[in-house]
């Protein structure tokens, strides 16, 4: 293997692959990138690769190859070299036992690496169906149900976000629930086939992480994304991402959305967010517990903590019904006010034992759930 590549061009690819490369030591060579070298000096490219097993990501970039072949090295080391180079063409080329060596301005480095045989296989399946989907559309799709994913290992599949398609309204959803909140957004995706895009499966959290930043980077404006069988795949440009789905069976969610909402009030996300942050200073270390006082014409927020003191704050807004008093985990629900991030949120409430849910005002598809706790 021998190339030159723009320094540009390898940095971004290479810092692509960082959130994945495997840190810990069960297969050492995880924490590598795989470098595959093809074509000529007109039409050569470096592929650069990287999995965990369960993600994997390949990017192709411009380079002139004069002698292809592959080799793989530290995904860490490489990149920490790179980026520190001047903004100068980059000489790589294999060297004998597996070594790397790296040329640019008056800089070199050799850098030990491995076979590329040793290096496993990436997943290779193409959907039977791939869809295309605004970039920015599913990067806000993700920032408001990510958070509400769990992350306790024992309930496996409650550990990413359940995608769904429903067809008959050119709409698709995602849905996440770690069993004391809850998190849903519809988009339509009107002039898209979705009738052969898998439905019902469930995206692990890293490769939804992946997906993120891959629709977050500065020239995304359309990804593909497609499901078979226990995989799924985002090809954006000459990148392509591939996961392994979780297998389980997602909670019936709708279950969880109140259907009866006795008591709806609107406050300012900003004032709303300020007051919870200062009041949950003084809230149980533990249960984070504050409290929510409903009264005509104001919104009361307390918490009290034994061994530190107790804080409360009042927020005037226009409300007209029934006082009501209820708990909620604070983290929850600034979580939920952070993803949502509208100016202004529909606050709803049955009593004080039901949970509360949060919509924008301006987006009825989006929807946050925050079960109550016990005053």
């Amino acid at each position: 293997m021998k190339l030159v590549i723009e320094k540009g061009n390898l940095q971004r690819g290479l810092a692509r692959l960082q959130a994945i490369v495997e840190k810990r030591n069960s297969m050492p060579i995880l924490a590598n990138v795989l470098l595959t070298a093809s074509g000529g000096k007109k039409d050569g490219q470096l592929e650069l690769a990287a999995t965990d097993l369960e993600v994997g990501i390949r990017g192709q970039q411009t380079a002139e190859v004069e002698k292809v072949g592959a080799l793989t090295v530290s995904a860490r080391k490489f990149y920490d070299i790179v980026r520190e180079l001047p903004d100068e063409a980059v000489h790589l080329e294999a060297k004998d036992s597996s070594f790397l060596e790296l040329r640019c301005g008056r800089g070199r480095f050799s850098l030990a690496g491995a076979d590329a045989d040793e290096y496993p296989n990436l997943p290779e399946f193409s959907p039977g169906k791939l869809v295309r989907l605004q970039a920015a559309v599913l990067s806000q799709m993700i920032d408001r149900t990510m958070y509400s994913a769990s992350v306790d290992e024992t309930r496996y599949n409650l550990n990413g976000v359940y995608f769904e398609v429903i067809a008959e309204e050119e709409k698709i959803r995602m849905v996440a629930t770690d069993g004391h909140r809850l998190a849903l957004v519809d988009r339509t995706v009107a002039g898209s086939d979705l009738a052969g895009l898998a439905s019902g499966v469930i995206i692990p959290r890293k490769g939804l992480a992946e997906l993120k930043r891959l629709v977050d980077e500065d020239d995304a404006d359309e990804v593909e994304i497609g499901f078979e069988a226990n995989s799924g795949l985002a090809r954006r440009g000459s990148v392509t991402l591939v996961m392994r789905l979780i297998e389980g069976e997602f909670p019936n969610y709708r279950q969880v959305i109140p259907n009866e909402i006795g008591r709806s009030f609107t406050v300012p996300s900003e004032p709303f967010t300020r007051a919870l942050r200062r009041v949950a200073l003084l809230s149980a270390e533990r249960s984070r517990m504050i409290k929510l006082d409903l009264a005509e014409g104001s919104l009361t927020i307390s918490s009290n903590n034994p061994d530190l003191g107790e804080a409360q704050e009042e927020i005037d807004f226009d409300y007209a019904g029934d006082p009501v008093s209820v708990g909620f985990n604070a983290r929850y629900l600034l979580d939920a006010l952070g993803a949502l991030s509208a100016k202004e949120i529909r606050l709803g409430l049955r009593d004080g034992n039901t949970a509360a849910e949060l919509r924008p005002t301006d987006d009825d598809d989006s929807v946050a759930v925050v079960m109550p706790m016990r005053l």
